[in-house]
């Protein structure tokens, strides 16, 4: 059997009577850059994630440098995240001139270590950048009690809940990705800031166009980051099926769980709030020759993240070194990430499982 790590093709078709009727639609009404099918998904998109704002941006990595140029973040400030995510967090720190912290991992459920971000905290810390990992909600309750301003990175966990209400509305703005990848994801780049806080949202609205209210009359520098209304269309009919999506993800995952109980892997560790399951990865100390098995059995996987950020050639002049964030550094070097989205069947599923415990018993 041949398992996919990931089939955006098969979302596709059975999607084709829903999109390909919005997607003509939207192409005969020639409103290409935002246009109406973006301020309806806005609405849509905020009502969903229960909060105040939403503005559609051209990407999640536009989000997050967007929330911090409209906190005023900037050279002689701090700004503390994590080195085991995706660069983004860090590259819009670095693009708005800011310092960038890192603070070490919990080693079972990979978010941000509360007591380390703690330990690195100094008087310039403007914000934390906390990321929801793999979907799961970050410790937002122990963050909020440093009384520094929170920017959500929720690229990976649209839909997952922190006391039950969904990420992204606990900090001042929460950052969202839909790349094609994410559990709800464009077909193409698009991302998403929102707030609670009308003057903030002010702000994000006109530095997404080039820091304009008038066309042409310009009170900030701003960028160009607009979501388009092709995308925004896309968005729409997917949103519907987003609850869904995530529930069959959580259902994988327990499958996953039940499966490779009893053997000598760490299996995803849950805290409080749900977890939708961006991605389900393992733990081992065989992984290199644990992916290998696997990709001779039709399974492909990709490691999500083989080096941490601090160690990086990019951030070599940040003097962090080997040993300073040992969870990250540990986990980098065990995690597997295992095929995991909707359209995956249960027998698929049995079969990586099945797979997995093949590898153990030899």
């Amino acid at each position: 059997m041949n398992v996919p790590f990931l089939n955006l093709a098969a979302q596709a078709e059975s999607l084709k009577s829903e999109l390909l009727p919005v997607v003509e639609s939207a192409m005969a009404g020639a409103h290409y850059i935002l246009g109406p099918n973006v301020a309806a998904f806005e609405q849509e998109i905020a009502a969903f994630l229960r909060v105040r704002f939403a503005l559609g941006v051209n990407s999640g990595s536009d989000a997050l440098t967007l929330a911090l140029r409209a906190l005023e973040i900037g050279p002689g400030d701090e700004v503390i995240t994590t080195p085991f995510t995706y660069i983004a967090p860090a590259e819009a720190i670095h693009i708005v001139g800011a310092k960038i912290t890192f603070a070490d991992i919990h080693p079972r459920t990979f978010q941000i270590d509360p007591a380390d971000v703690a330990r690195r905290m100094t008087p310039r810390t403007k914000a934390i950048i906390p990321v929801h990992l793999f979907g799961q909600p970050a410790p937002l309750r122990e963050l909020q009690s440093f009384g520094v301003t929170l920017v959500e990175d929720c690229a990976q966990a649209i839909g997952a809940t922190y006391d039950n209400r969904p990420v992204g509305g606990f900090g001042a703005i929460g950052c969202f990705s839909f790349y094609p990848t994410k559990n709800l994801g464009a077909a193409g780049d698009g991302g998403l800031v929102v707030t609670n806080d009308e003057a903030l949202a002010r702000k994000l609205r006109m530095l997404r166009v080039h820091g304009i209210e008038r066309r042409y009359y310009h009170d900030l520098h701003g960028y160009n980051s607009r979501l388009d209304d092709l995308q925004a269309a896309i968005l729409r009919v997917k949103l519907k099926h987003l609850p869904a999506w995530n529930s069959r993800r959580a259902a994988i995952a327990a499958r996953y769980d039940a499966a490779l109980k009893d053997l000598p892997v760490q299996t995803p560790q849950t805290t409080s709030g749900s977890h939708i399951y961006h991605v389900y990865a393992i733990l081992t100390e065989r992984r290199d020759a644990l992916q290998k098995h696997l990709e001779s059995r039709g399974v492909p996987t990709i490691i999500y993240y083989p080096q941490p950020l601090h160690l990086q050639n990019v951030y070599a002049d940040l003097g962090y070194k080997p040993g300073d964030f040992p969870a990250a550094e540990s986990v980098s070097k065990q995690i597997l990430p295992l095929p995991i989205y909707p359209e995956l069947t249960d027998a698929q599923v049995d079969y990586v499982a099945a797979s997995i415990r093949e590898f153990f018993a030899r």
